[in-house]
């Protein structure tokens, strides 16, 4: 076997090269969100964008479930690959998939059946609700195979192989696109084709996904006459302790954004479909810090396998250094190209209203990128440990914060409450889990034994 880097070479240039390839994925994941939002926008209409901005707001939290399961149940597999424990890694992967593939298909039928009563719940303008449900019905349908690519692409960051998974999402980008201009453009399918592209790109790229993950997971050498299960309750519950609060962690956004927005939507469609496009520029900015969370915590959970603590708070250092860098360049590119930015987006002269809005947002929200990625850093180790408690009630702090700023404040200060609310939220949680993870309780943490390393 090659040598695990996680666990040898220099941490911080570890964690940037394995960080990379995911920065890179997932920018090309929000790239084809994004590309539904600007043909829309740009083919369609403000309503049928408002529409489609309304409904990723629900969606997302679907993705992010899957994204934070994911993450959370791929910790057990990365400390038993740190403790060179291959047969129960294989085990520990092979679980995830079959109880996220359980859990998908109840979200799905959820979703499909409940999702009209929820956006009218969030007081969804009349004006874009029937093509919100439009949307919503083609995207439940397919839910499962877009919930599986994104367990499929946690699992294989867990073992250290992030690069698989980025020349997936490129294909499947690249995929999505063609489809949009095909259904969007040529067709005229509205928000149906849009909605119907997505499920097909990523559809696809699920199922070869799960192939080339079943033929990664045999290249991991077997001692002699070990077998491996394909399900093991004992590691599901463990999984399941890590990844509730991973999936409260990634969700935490989409669910203050779909709280929020019952908010937003009283200020009429324009608003809405400016902050909807706000919102699709702030995925993008804040992926390298996600990102970065991400590889902390498949580093945390390595080393912690392979007994080296040291490691973790080395590498925590160094991911700080890198988040300030990916700050900074985020502030000073949305200083100087927002406007244009948001004419991608929107057309001034059709929606000043909705131009103006998302605007004001993108040149706020710049200046604090930076805290976003302390936190998500700081809950890498806390997540890759297993010390998790704390880090679910940080983020829970920071949805509440979020959700009561924008519901008492924007009747004083307007609908620019909504975003003052974001970075006092990422403050607090920053400084919550930050304390915690200072005590050190999280290197004393051991899900797995290794009984190669315990023989030695």
């Amino acid at each position: 076997m090659k040598e695990n880097d996680m666990i040898t070479k220099n941490p911080g240039w570890t964690l940037f090269f394995f960080a990379l390839p995911m920065i890179i994925g997932n920018l090309f994941q929000q790239f084809y969100n994004m590309v539904d939002t600007i043909i829309v926008g740009q083919f369609v209409g403000v309503n049928a964008l408002a529409a489609v901005g309304a409904s990723y707001s629900f969606t997302n939290v679907f993705i992010m479930i899957a994204i934070g399961g994911g993450i959370g149940a791929s910790v057990l597999t990365s400390q038993y690959l740190g403790a060179e424990e291959y047969g129960k890694m294989r085990t520990s992967a092979y679980t995830a998939l079959i109880s996220f593939l359980v859990v998908s298909l109840g979200l799905a039928f959820f979703g499909f059946i409940f999702n009209p009563w929820i956006m009218m719940r969030l007081k969804t303008p009349e004006g874009v609700f029937a093509d919100a449900i439009l949307y919503l019905q083609i995207y439940f349908a397919g839910l499962p195979f877009l919930f599986m690519y994104n367990i499929l692409s946690a699992a294989f960051n867990a073992l250290g192989k992030s690069k698989i998974p980025l020349f997936l999402l490129i294909f499947s980008s690249i995929l999505n696109v063609i489809l949009d201009l095909w259904m969007v453009v040529q067709w005229r399918m509205g928000v149906a084709g849009v909605a119907i592209a997505t499920v097909i790109a990523q559809g696809l790229s699920a199922v070869i996904s799960f192939i080339i993950l079943l033929l990664v997971l045999k290249e991991y050498p077997l001692p002699k006459g070990e077998k491996v299960k394909l399900f093991d309750w004992e590691m599901l519950v463990i999984g399941t302790k890590i990844a509730i609060p991973s999936i409260i962690q990634q969700s935490i956004v989409s669910i203050g954004m779909l709280l929020v927005q019952s908010v937003v939507n009283g200020f009429g469609p324009e608003a809405l479909a400016g902050y909807s496009a706000g919102t699709r520029v702030e995925s993008i900015c804040i992926v390298p810090m996600i990102a970065m969370g991400n590889a902390v915590s498949t580093f945390t959970a390595q080393n912690l396998g392979a007994q080296k603590p040291e490691r973790v708070r080395q590498g925590l250092r160094s991911s700080f250094y890198l988040v300030i860098a990916f700050g900074v360049v985020i502030c000073l590119t949305l200083g100087m190209f927002h406007d244009s930015i948001m004419r991608a987006f929107v057309d001034e002269a059709r929606s000043q209203k909705a131009f103006a809005t998302g605007n004001a947002y993108l040149t706020f929200i710049a200046w604090f990128f930076v805290f976003i990625g302390f936190k998500a850093a700081t809950d890498g180790v806390l997540r890759g440990s297993g010390d998790v408690l704390v880090y679910m009630a940080a983020n829970l702090v920071n949805l509440g914060i979020r959700v009561m700023v924008a519901k008492l404040c924007t009747p004083v200060f307007g609908i620019q409450a909504v975003w003052y609310a974001i970075p006092i939220g990422w403050i607090v949680n920053f400084l919550l889990s930050y304390q915690w993870y200072k005590n050190g309780r999280w290197s004393r943490k051991q899900l797995v034994k290794s009984s190669l390393r315990q023989a030695q």
